[in-house]
């Protein structure tokens, strides 16, 4: 069975009912980890959840189908989760398929892999096993994949709100499904019961990013304020973000960057723009004090390079996504460094 990301929700639940081993793979290891969750969510019984490496199970190949096939500690059911790269848990996931008798479901997050790997290729012909793809997303598909989960959590939005939540989350589906998961909770929302979510409840739980999101640390970085960039920094890391969902972000603040920059012009009035522009609701007002910032710090041949130096660690993080996190945290503090000189 093969899917991607755009009919991932529609094979899901026929995959979590017949399938035992699911291999999500691609760039977008955010789409890949909600997948995980979606079908555990899909399992009868999902039981206790076993985390492997996939550096494990190179060294032991015959650890996967032990414990595969191995009760849990109470004799209950269990599933196991394996974060891997590449094809390193190759010979594992060979072995678990040789084995003898019934297993537990074993889904794989396998970053830095594609549905043209080895194990893809292993597992795609099996009727009892699922490998789909996924590529990091764009607007209009986390916005549809926040109704879904709205839908599912008894939540009623409309597509504005869907999108600010979208937006919000730096088009990260992980911290889209937190804040969708706040909201419900918030409006004591549930399948039997569902609520309306409108634009006072979204703020009310603070789902704009101000805490949990991406743009503090690209405010930070295209502000140059060296002093907040390493507390941000290891919120990056401890937050688990995904990097190319957080660099979609400082895409997405450069591209704003350039169309207002190219209305300011060479000589015009920034503050006398931004404030128009949040008439024309083209800027929302919390960012309008970043924006006077980063406007004054990069213009010219240097949001020009900017934009290019952006394209390219995209394009890093894409070939190597093993070393994603360091390359990126290098990145952008080149950067702020750069943002930091006033010329």
């Amino acid at each position: 069975m093969k899917a991607t990301q755009r009919d991932f929700a529609t094979v899901a639940t026929r995959a979590a009912r017949e399938c035992s081993v699911f291999y999500f793979c691609g760039p977008d290891e955010a789409g890949a980890s909600a997948a995980v969750t979606r079908v555990v969510q899909l399992l009868g019984d999902p039981g206790e959840r076993v985390e492997m490496s996939g550096a494990d199970l190179r060294k032991d190949p015959v650890l996967l189908g032990d414990e595969a096939r191995s009760g849990s500690l109470f004799g209950d059911a269990r599933h196991i989760v394996v974060r891997t790269s590449g094809d390193e848990a190759l010979d594992a996931v060979g072995n678990l398929l040789l084995g003898q008798g019934d297993a537990c479901p074993v889904l794989i997050v396998a970053s830095g892999a594609t549905d043209k790997s080895r194990i893809a290729k292993l597992l795609e012909p099996r009727k009892d096993a699922l490998v789909a793809m996924f590529w990091p997303p764009d607007l209009s598909s986390v916005t549809a994949s926040v109704r879904t989960m709205a839908d599912a959590a008894g939540l009623r939005l409309n597509g504005d709100i869907a999108e600010r939540i979208a937006r919000g989350a730096g088009l990260d589906v992980r911290l889209a499904q937190s804040e969708v998961t706040k909201l419900a909770l918030y409006l004591d929302a549930g399948p039997e019961s569902p609520r309306t979510a409108d634009a006072e409840a979204l703020t009310a739980i603070g789902a704009t990013t101000e805490e949990d999101g991406f743009m503090p640390l690209v405010n930070a970085v295209l502000s140059g304020e060296h002093a907040r960039l390493p507390g941000e920094l290891r919120r990056m890391r401890e937050m688990s973000l995904n990097p190319v969902g957080l660099l979609l972000a400082f895409e997405r603040r450069a591209a704003q960057l350039v169309q207002l920059s190219a209305r300011i012009g060479p000589r015009g009035d920034i503050n006398g723009t931004l404030k128009a522009e949040m008439r024309a609701r083209r800027v929302f007002f919390k960012d309008e004090r970043d924006l006077a910032v980063q406007l004054t710090r990069w213009k010219g041949n240097k949001l020009d390079r900017l934009v290019n130096r952006l394209t390219g660690l995209h394009r890093a993080l894409l070939s190597n996504s093993q070393a994603a996190e360091v390359l990126l945290a290098q990145g952008l503090t080149e950067i702020a460094r750069a943002a930091a000189k006033r010329r």
